[in-house]
């Protein structure tokens, strides 16, 4: 009876883990489609909402991390409730970073109000819904839990990267074009560098639940496409820049 007594406490308390992590998911993705709304619609009371969801997200990692470490200091679990302690502790941990850069987009978008609107901001929203749609994926996948669903946003990190690759050249050719452009260009070009590292920590997550699942590392490089260390572009002539 005690025995029963005991799994029946930590059935509850890996419920609560999982409950605690859907949560802290389900902010992040919000902070994230707000964010991205504030760009586009250049609204900076939604810009302001979004900064100041970050500090109810670094709360709910506290928690996270407090529940997990009592589950291992008390019920020394082995095997896959093992790997679901510390996978909850390496995904809040990514959604945390996440919040963080959807909060320093957020920034950028208050800043962007105040300047004369560019061409590429448009690129910046597709490249911020097809992120937030791959969180929404990798969410969902933890939350089944489901595997194939993870793998699969997971091989979609190398989408998010090559429009980064695009939308980084288009913003340098911008400023080259128009000196007028720099300014705006520069936070966009801080913007799509959030987007993208909120990729990277989505298909972070994917990856540890991979491993709670399986026991075992997901096979392969992971699919990378970002380009911009080596990008070139090429200064307009000078007749065509007159």
């Amino acid at each position: 009876m005690v025995d029963q007594h005991i799994v029946r406490q930590f059935d509850e308390e890996l419920d609560e883990m999982r409950a605690t992590i859907a949560q802290m998911g389900g902010m992040v993705e919000q902070q994230m489609a707000n964010a991205i709304m504030a760009i586009g619609r250049r609204d900076e009371v939604m810009a302001k909402r979004c900064q100041e969801a970050d500090a109810e997200i670094d709360a709910m990692e506290d928690k996270v991390e407090a529940l997990t470490l009592r589950m291992l200091a008390l019920r020394q679990p082995v095997a896959l409730d093992l790997r679901a302690i510390l996978a909850a502790l390496k995904i809040a941990h990514n959604l945390e970073r996440m919040g963080d850069y959807a909060k320093n987009v957020a920034k950028r978008a208050s800043a962007l109000a105040q300047l004369p609107e560019v061409g590429p901001i448009n690129g910046i929203v597709r490249m911020g819904r097809l992120t937030h749609g791959i969180i929404k994926d990798v969410l969902d996948a933890y939350s089944e839990p489901n595997v194939d669903k993870a793998v699969t946003a997971w091989t979609r990190d190398q989408e998010i990267d090559q429009m980064y690759n695009s939308l980084f050249r288009e913003l340098l050719t911008y400023m080259m074009e128009d000196p007028r452009n720099i300014t705006a260009c520069t936070h966009l070009l801080f913007v799509a560098k959030n987007i993208e590292r909120i990729g990277d920590h989505a298909t972070n997550i994917a990856e540890t639940l991979y491993f709670q699942e399986k026991g075992t590392r997901l096979e392969g490089l992971r699919p990378k496409g970002d380009r911009t260390s080596y990008a070139v572009v090429e200064p307009p002539e000078a007749d065509e820049a007159i």
